[in-house]
């Protein structure tokens, strides 16, 4: 029963940790990609931080999804048999 938890942590460990590399890793090319745009094309920086802005949601929306399943599977977790 114990290999069963310690393994669950293990997993939640590398959901959270995965995630996290994951989003800063977009969220730091999708930074670079828009300052290679506004610098090409002033007049749209407006619209293109709107649209950057709308994906840094969307990237770390993602990963909190990832840290909501991990949580569930450390404190309700379905795979332990009682």
């Amino acid at each position: 029963m114990e290999n069963v938890l310690g393994m669950v942590a293990l997993a939640c460990a590398f959901i959270v940790g995965l995630g996290a590399i994951g989003a800063s890793i977009g969220i730091a090319i999708m930074g670079g990609k828009f300052l290679e745009s506004s610098a090409r094309q002033p007049e749209l920086i407006n619209e293109l931080q709107t649209k950057m802005f709308i994906l840094a949601g969307l990237i770390d929306a993602a990963f909190l999804i990832g840290v909501a399943i991990a949580l569930l599977f450390a404190f309700a977790n379905p795979f332990v048999l009682k």
